[in-house]
Parts: structure tokens; C-alpha cells; sequence
């Protein structure tokens, strides 16, 4: 089974790695369900990991529905992470009624060339799960990243499982909630690949700032999140 890790920062990157993931998708912010990393971030994660690296292409929090201008962004994110010589994009754009936005999700999928697709959480999303998901496996997309339309991939096995039987070339990828006292369930319904995060708060200095940056309900503004090795490896344990 492969267990992929939701990577937001080079030692978060590091750690897994180091616990035993098969590969991890890059983002930034994670409490804010992921945003495209910077460049820098990139190069420095693929400069010292050897395990394959997907990066995620969403230019900004909130929902999927992007402007033309926030279209081009993500072309050009595709672009600079295919100079760089990433293995996977992680993204896909929806309409406003909560459609797959069919024609500009195919030119991502064009972009990324050679690149894996993986079409994310965004399908939680759509009214019709079973069309869309056909519809993407038509496509070529590679995974689905998905909670079975679910606030945790537990709560959404149904979905999960109905989606994995009619697959025939698209990995069904369950994540959302996944540790390591359930990830063994999964394998054991027979998927191929998890995703998490397998994160913990970590205090990063010693004093909360007078004036805050954050907006209220986030996590703490001297915390930081940072992917556990313990966690991650209790996790892979459990599937191997």
C-alpha cells in the first residue's frame, strides 16, 4: 500500500521520508485544506528527497472555483513545477454550481504532461460522484484523492468502496481522518494508496506574538504543524 503524506514544509517533507512514506504531496497551509507551495520550497524539497514528490496546484484558500486570472497562475505553477522535474500534480477546478470544470481541469491535466494527475478533494464536492468519477478515469486521470464525500474517509467507506469497484485504471486514494489506529481498515478493503498528514502542534517559540496575524480559529500563532515520524511510522507499521 502506498502511504502518501500531506507535506507542509521541508522538515515536515523530511520526516516523512525519513518514517518510511512512499511519496508525499507538497503544500503550504495546511489548515487551510492546502495552497500551492512557493518555489523555493519545491526545489529545496526535491534537492533532498529521493522519494517521489506531487505538488499541489490551488492558488488560494476557499472554494475551486478560479478566475481567469487565477487560471493562468495554475498554468504557470504546472510549468515551473515541470522544470523542476516534480513527479505529480495535485489539483482540479470546479464551477460554480459544483460541476467539474471539465474543459480547463483537462488543460491542467494537459499541462502536467507526463507528470501523475491527481484530481483532489475538490470532487467532495460535486453533486453526481459516480458520473464525475467516470468521467475523470475517462480523462486520465491517475488518483482520486478523496473522504468519500464525508467530513472523514471512515464516514465515507461506502462511497469509497462503490468508487473502487468501478475503477479500472484510477488508484482510489481515501484520505481525511486517517491514523494509525484505521489505516489498516483501509488495506484491508483492498485500496491501493492513503493520504494524511500525520501532523502534531509543535510550539515554535516560546511567547504568542502582542499583536496577532492569524484569523481567530486557527492554530496558535507561535505553533506550527510539522508531520510526527512516530505517528507516520505507527501508520505504515500498521499497513505493512
Amino acid at each position: 500500500m502506498i502511504v502518501e503524506v500531506c507535506a507542509n514544509s521541508l522538515e515536515s517533507a523530511l520526516n516523512a521520508q525519513l518514517a518510511g512514506a512512499h511519496r508525499i504531496e507538497l503544500c503550504s497551509e495546511l489548515t487551510l485544506g492546502g495552497i500551492t507551495p512557493s518555489y523555493g520550497l519545491i526545489k529545496k524539497v526535491l534537492e533532498q528527497l529521493s522519494i517521489p514528490v506531487h505538488v499541489l496546484i490551488r492558488p488560494r484558500s476557499g472554494d475551486f472555483s478560479y478566475s481567469n486570472e487565477e487560471f493562468q497562475i495554475m498554468l504557470e505553477d504546472i510549468a515551473i513545477c515541470g522544470s523542476l522535474g516534480i513527479d505529480g500534480i495535485v489539483s482540479g477546478i470546479l464551477k460554480p454550481d459544483l460541476q467539474v470544470d471539465w474543459d480547463r481541469t483537462k488543460t491542467l491535466k494537459e499541462a502536467s504532461g507526463s507528470c501523475s494527475f491527481t484530481f483532489h478533494r475538490a470532487f467532495d464536492l460535486v453533486a453526481n460522484p459516480v458520473e464525475t468519477f467516470f468521467e475523470l478515469q475517462e480523462m486520465g486521470t491517475d488518483t482520486l484523492l478523496t473522504s468519500g464525500q464525508a467530513k472523514t474517509a471512515m464516514e465515507g467507506m461506502p462511497l469509497l468502496k462503490k468508487l473502487k469497484e468501478k475503477s479500472n485504471r484510477c488508484t482510489i486514494m481515501p484520505g481525511a481522518g486517517i491514523r494509525d489506529h484505521n489505516a489498516v481498515y483501509f488495506k484491508n478493503e483492498g485500496f491501493k494508496a492513503i493520504h494524511l498528514s500525520a501532523t502534531k502542534k509543535v510550539l515554535n517559540s516560546t511567547f504568542l506574538p502582542r499583536i496577532p496575524m492569524n484569523a481567530a480559529g486557527g492554530i496558535a500563532e507561535n505553533e506550527v504543524l510539522i508531520t510526527d515520524t512516530d505517528i507516520l511510522k505507527k501508520v505504515i507499521e500498521s499497513v505493512n
